[in-house]
């Protein structure tokens, strides 16, 4: 066969094989097995026909986080012109919210989040794997992903490159990459950009696009979050409505305020089998019950309105899902595979802690009114600690039955007993 009908893709498995053994290969197999499956097939051992690999496992999630990136694309523009001209006293989702200038926003500010955290996250992985010799592993498909979604939309590019790097080597490549990291990489990222950057990490003026080039001049706008005006006492000056707070029409970070949008990628992830249905509602269960004893405790009259936290802990309970981050992160970032639990009952503890420690954080730390990040990444580290002592937990109840089993007394059916006893 002549050169001119090969085929791209028998072009590509030509070079496969060319660059097979060489110092490159690792980052060449990556970019064919991106665009075809792999045209390699095993002859011995034992075969699992599934087709729920890696790298579909992850598409399948990045399937579930699209439209929560394209709603932020249109909320960013959203949030910029109500800041600027006042929100509509009839909203109407056509001729307000999905319009050319929203989403123009959206192009020119979210899309750089989203090409700088893939752009310069590959290229770390690229370089430890030809430097390793291993393949690129899909693991950060959904990291590179979930990155431009829990970030200010004002974040420097600069600012999340270097954060990128040190989740991407620190978060996972340390621990010997995917499938191996015991803190979520995302988190880490964000984790990072907190405690290094914390002026562009909270406050009134990065949530809303060109809200920090503004400030201090004639044309100064807010972006104050929820959570902010709450953590001020500020509750009553607030103008946005259940509805704005489950629909997403609110400022925040860049994918966090659509929790209707957030649901429907949770039940997509849930019907697929993708993400745990039990962490995602123990968690729930979790935020709900530190939401109820802060209620609770407001409602004795044991803090008064002149506290630091009365604007938080008067907050009704189940509306803290519906505000910051917290919908966010219990679908896609708790239900991590890696880092979460990995047994049935452990998941319920895990997930349950992450909601209680979420809203217990929100609350004492007005500072920084926002918990679940740095609660998932809490559990995170003591999540083998809960799946160790569940194991442990199980292993003592099938030792005891073991034994009373070996010491029942015979009765009219004692061949029977004995029996049981001995294949127990």
């Amino acid at each position: 066969m002549s050169d001119k009908k090969l085929t791209f893709k028998k072009r590509l498995h030509i070079l496969k094989h060319h660059y097979r053994g060489k110092k490159m290969a690792p980052a060449f197999n990556a970019l064919h097995t991106f665009l075809f499956a792999p045209d390699e097939t095993t002859h011995n051992g034992s075969h699992v026909r599934a087709a729920d690999d890696l790298k579909r496992t992850m598409n399948t999630v990045i399937m579930a986080l699209v439209p929560v990136l394209l709603f932020s694309m249109f909320n960013a523009g959203y949030q910029h012109f109500s800041a600027i001209n006042g929100f509509p006293q009839e909203f109407s989702l056509v001729n307000d919210f999905l319009t050319w200038d929203n989403f123009w926003i959206g192009i020119i500010k979210v899309l750089p989040l989203v090409v700088v955290s893939y752009g310069v996250g590959l290229l770390v992985e690229f370089i430890f794997a030809v430097i390793k010799g291993h393949e690129v592993e899909e693991g950060y498909l959904v990291t590179g992903m979930l990155v431009p979604l829990i970030v200010p939309i004002d974040t420097p590019l600069w600012m999340l490159s270097v954060a990128v790097v040190f989740g991407v080597v620190i978060g996972k490549e340390v621990f010997g990459g995917t499938g191996m990291n015991i803190l979520n990489p995302a988190l880490t990222i964000r984790a990072f950009l907190f405690f290094a950057y914390p002026t562009w990490m909270s406050g009134d003026k990065v949530w809303v696009y060109q809200a920090v080039e503004r400030a201090g001049g004639p044309d100064a706008i807010s972006g104050e979050t929820i959570l902010g005006y709450l953590a001020q006492n500020k509750g009553a000056e607030m103008s946005y409505s259940v509805s704005d707070m489950f629909f997403g029409f609110i400022p925040g970070s860049v994918g966090e305020t659509s929790t209707f949008l957030i649901l429907l990628g949770g039940l997509f992830l849930i019907f697929s089998k993708i993400a745990s249905w039990r962490i995602m509602l123990s968690a729930v269960i979790g935020s709900l019950v530190m939401g109820l004893i802060f209620n609770g405790v407001v409602d004795q009259g044991w803090i008064g309105e002149t506290s630091k936290f009365y604007g938080l802990m008067s907050f009704d309970f189940w509306q803290h899902l519906i505000v910051g981050g917290l919908a966010f992160g219990i679908v896609y970032m708790a239900t991590d595979p890696v880092t979460g639990a990995q047994t049935n009952r452990g998941k319920w503890f895990y997930g349950f802690f992450i909601g209680f420690l979420s809203v217990m954080i929100r609350v004492f730390n007005p500072a920084y009114p926002e918990g679940v990040f740095l609660a998932i990444l809490l559990m995170n580290v003591f999540a083998p600690t809960i799946d160790h002592y569940v194991v442990r937990g199980n292993v003592k109840r099938r030792l005891k039955r073991l034994k009373n089993a070996t010491i029942l007394p015979k009765d009219s059916a004692g061949k029977a007993n004995e029996l049981h006893a001995e294949t127990a």
